[in-house]
């Protein structure tokens, strides 16, 4: 099943919000009703593909000579446009397609790729790597006008090798994350990632973008799951990760890792699997305010025992409660709410015991009261909710989005105060701030992720609106000291700080392996590194 076109997801799991919380909206955050409904896919006015004959037949050739595999009807082209930030998801809505490929290319095997990334560069024809459309910094739009393909790798889904000896498995990019956990469930195997994006993110775009997962804490982030890797450029094959450890040179996989389609495209990765644990338990603990919670989160990051998830809702977003879009506003008159904390706990019986029993006795003299299984659980029955909730807010006239970063525990409270000013500053309307929340979303022993959720009034234009706030949002994150991004990765939206980011002397050197794995210029062009 095809994602929604100008939306999150399942189409059949979009809920409109409660006549409650609208009115809440309108009061609290000046929200306006939309002046129109979205265009449906059908009245979208969507230009004839601008592929040439000649491209048409090379990528054919590619392919094995499947014409159908060579796409450029209109609807398919539309689903291959942009991905699902707000800023994305509001012009789809609008009836914006000037971000449309003029083709879509679905190779199966390493081998079609490297036949189509020939073809493209051959044609001057930029290729932009497809996979579950999940990205929410314009990763999938080229900063190119002009004619581009779309190169999407839904035919490489298969499990490729499972060495159960060393618990490693090799995994085809195409695989969305329900199918490889399902593939590897079926030997008693977990990779043990499940970002928000999950139900319909790719094994490829994990990799493409280092993602990280809400399990984090205890399966780690997903580059640290790569044991190795294949990339197909226009100038041949990449291929790394002979052990699970090396001292031959730099580790070339960590320059593919979050390459983001700019050097090539991967076409395998082999990951490390654990088996699938026999308990999951997750429950809540309360904290009086955010420091104090953040505190008890960083001994356990730093002196163990490390929860398998392990996340922490600000005082606004717990008074929210953003997991529940059926119950929000429901606590808005408590002022007992504090900050909650998720802990939960997956591996055998004995473990999850052990390690749940000796991090309650550090959450407790950390100051932490224990809020019993039920918001665990109910966080973990919503943990994809989210994207839906946004869905349903810009159904209502809101903005919603959501943006992260990460810090030095030292920094955590600048970078939180800093972050929270330059959103209310920019998103104010009429008098009118906007709601701003927060929380710790993944930890290490030396420092934390901080990921906002914003929600307010849309003003006049939507995407300016929130362009300016964004911006202000990026400038008080390097000014913080923390990185431009967690998970979500670089694409367009981050490009220009994360050149400030690496600095001179790091972006050249990142042309320069650009320059030799992509001589013509055709992968996925301005994201990542600006154009020459």
């Amino acid at each position: 099943m095809d994602m929604l076109w100008n939306g999150w997801g399942d189409p059949a799991r979009a809920t409109p919000l409660p006549d409650t919380v609208t009115g809440l909206l309108r009061e609290l955050l000046g929200v306006k009703p939309r002046d129109a409904a979205p265009l449906p896919l059908a009245e979208i006015d969507v230009p004839a593909s601008p592929l040439d004959e000649a491209a048409r037949r090379a990528l054919t050739a590619a392919v094995g000579g499947r014409a159908d595999d060579v796409r450029t009807d209109a609807e398919t082209r539309v689903r291959h446009t942009r991905g699902k930030s707000t800023p994305d998801l509001l012009r789809m809505r609008s009836g914006d397609v000037t971000d449309t490929p003029a083709a879509v290319v679905l190779p199966d095997g390493h081998d079609e790729v490297l036949a189509v990334l020939e073809a493209c560069a051959g044609h001057r024809l930029p290729v932009v790597p497809f996979g579950g459309g999940t990205s929410v910094v314009g990763g999938l739009a080229p900063g190119h006008r002009g004619a581009f393909v779309a190169l999407d790798p839904r035919r490489m889904n298969r499990l490729l090798e499972l060495d159960e000896v060393s618990r490693t498995a090799r995994l085809q990019p195409g695989l969305r994350a329900p199918e490889a956990e399902a593939l590897l469930a079926a030997h008693g195997y977990t990779l043990g990632h499940f970002p928000q994006s999950y139900e319909w993110a790719t094994i490829g775009g994990f990799a493409a973008t280092r993602s990280s997962g809400q399990a984090s804490a205890g399966y780690g982030r997903f580059d640290e799951m790569v044991l190795g890797l294949t990339l197909a450029t226009p100038e041949g094959t990449l291929v790394t990760g002979r052990a699970p450890r090396s001292a031959a040179g730099p580790d070339l996989r960590q320059l593919v890792l979050g390459s983001e389609g700019a050097f090539g495209v991967i076409t395998s990765v082999t990951v490390r699997v654990r088996p699938v644990p026999e308990v999951r338990r997750y429950e809540g603990w309360r904290f009086a305010s955010f420091d104090a919670g953040a505190a008890a989160l960083r001994r356990l990051a730093q002196d163990g025992p490390r929860p398998t998830v392990l996340r922490l809702s600000d005082e606004t977003e717990t008074l929210i409660g953003l997991a529940q879009p059926d119950a929000l506003g429901s606590s808005l008159d408590r002022q007992d709410a504090g900050c909650l904390a998720v802990v939960g706990f997956e591996g055998t019986a004995a473990d999850t015991a052990h390690r749940r029993e000796e991090a309650a006795a550090v959450l407790r003299e950390s100051g932490g009261t224990f809020a019993g299984e039920e918001p665990g659980e109910r966080w973990a029955h919503g943990r994809y909710s989210a994207p839906y909730l946004r869905d349903s807010l810009l159904d209502a006239g809101a903005l919603a989005e959501t943006l992260e970063t990460a810090t030095y525990w030292s920094r955590v409270p600048a970078l939180y105060a800093a972050v929270r000013d330059a959103l209310t500053g920019t998103l104010t309307d009429a008098g009118t701030p906007p709601l701003v929340m927060c929380h710790i979303s993944h930890v290490y022993e030396n420092g934390a992720s901080l990921y906002f959720t914003v929600v307010s009034a849309q003003g006049d234009d939507a995407v300016a609106h929130w362009t300016r706030a964004k911006h202000a949002a990026n400038e008080a994150i390097l000014a913080a000291g923390g990185t431009i991004t967690h998970h979500h990765g670089v694409g367009t939206d981050h490009r220009d700080w994360y050149v400030q980011e690496a600095g001179p002397l790091g972006i050249a050197a990142l042309r320069a392996v650009k320059r030799s794995l992509d001589p013509a210029g055709v992968l996925s062009p301005g994201v990542l590194l600006p154009a020459d």
